[in-house]
């Protein structure tokens, strides 16, 4: 069997590691002579398995003990409605930067369901290819929160700050961040947020989980009449179970963890990689005069390069040849159109190897 090298945005890659030891374990997993799949999330043998992944991601992250894990289902842009319903129950306006596709889908939602929002700042009048500049976030009078996403998926736009979450009286504010793609690539400081969430499908694991770290005095908001699977306090009582949680996910983001422990060693190895990753490719894009990036090289992203071609004629013969040769998911998303490389953690330095030594060859035949 070849596997090829997968620069899909999401699901995306996973650690060839962590499927081999689902396979192993798929049909018989330790000699309980049932899968995980089939276990009751009740049974000890499962709880145990939930347990070390919280604490493997505790760990990685350096989770401190005031906050809660939380691994739900719904995927991130669940949050977008979860958020507001949370925070927003006392009353304010729910603060976002705007810098994106899914920064706009997050406040779009709450406005839809009806709370008071506000634009602290927005990249849009430059075309979301520099993230605003810190001095410019205007958080209003009445914030409760002021949300951001740290890295756009679709633009390739991640910041190279922390927000600083302040009212105009001086007075903070919870910071919320969507960090589903670029979560686990780094070390945080995860005492700088209220909230941090993330859909699983890009550094943690398959699709179907979200992970939710939320500080112990955000609970028990919620606006009333919010749905229990949708109250933050509830779902904390009941470690993440109210209902059956999506519990194969949970056990692969599991050995996702392990691996990001034991493999690479941590997440301070990670960063290293990570970078090393993304400066190869984006010198290939600068030393050339065919492909061509966007975005502010201080707001580059690390995990998601977007690149275009001197003539989109030539796209769909780049995307056919990358594919024969094995370089799969590299079409831009449908809004901004090109090409993008995403650089997830299970992306190994040897596909951004032979991505840049195909594009070089591109060029040199079609440019």
């Amino acid at each position: 069997m070849t596997r090829h090298y997968n620069f899909c945005a999401g699901p995306a890659a996973l650690p060839v590691a962590v499927l081999e030891r689902a396979r192993e374990e798929l049909l018989d997993y330790q000699g309980r002579g049932l899968s995980v799949m089939e276990m009751s999330h009740r049974s000890d043998e499962f709880i145990a398995i939930a347990e070390r992944a919280e604490a493997d991601f505790r760990q990685l992250l350096g989770v401190p003990d005031n906050y809660k894990v939380l691994f739900l289902q719904g995927g991130a842009s669940m949050q977008f409605a979860m958020l507001p319903m949370n925070l927003l129950g006392k009353g304010g306006s729910g603060n976002f930067i705007q810098t994106g596709i899914w920064g706009k889908k997050a406040l779009s939602e709450a406005k839809h369901l009806g709370f008071d929002c506000h634009v602290a700042a927005s990249s849009e009048p430059n075309g979301h290819r520099e993230v605003p500049a810190r001095e410019t976030v205007n958080i209003s009078a009445d914030a409760a929160y002021l949300h951001y996403t740290s890295n756009e998926t679709i633009g390739g736009l991640e910041f190279d700050y922390t927000p600083h979450a302040q009212r105009p009286d001086g007075t903070r504010v919870p910071l919320v961040c969507d960090m589903s793609s670029n979560i686990l690539s780094g070390p945080i400081n995860v005492s700088d947020y209220g909230i941090i969430y993330a859909g699983a499908q890009k550094n943690i694991g398959p699709a179907g989980l979200t992970l939710v770290i939320v500080r112990d005095d955000l609970l028990g908001n919620a606006k009333p009449g919010t749905p229990s699977l949708f109250d933050y306090q509830m779902l904390a009582d009941a470690g993440s179970m109210v209902n059956t949680p999506p519990t194969y996910a949970w056990y692969l983001a599991g050995l996702v963890f392990q691996w990001l422990k034991d493999d690479i060693g941590g997440l301070a190895a990670m960063d290293a990689i990570s970078q090393r990753k993304a400066d190869k490719l984006y010198a290939a894009i600068d030393a050339s005069e065919f492909y061509s990036n966007p975005i502010a090289k201080h707001n580059r992203s690390r995990m998601n390069v977007p690149f275009v071609l001197a003539d989109a004629a030539l796209d769909s013969a780049f995307l056919q040849q990358a594919d024969a040769a094995g370089l799969l998911n590299l079409k831009g998303h449908r809004s901004v159109g090109g090409m993008r490389a995403s650089l997830y953690n299970a992306v190994p330095e040897s596909a951004v190897d032979a991505l840049i030594a195909f594009m070089a060859d591109f060029e040199q035949t079609r440019g």
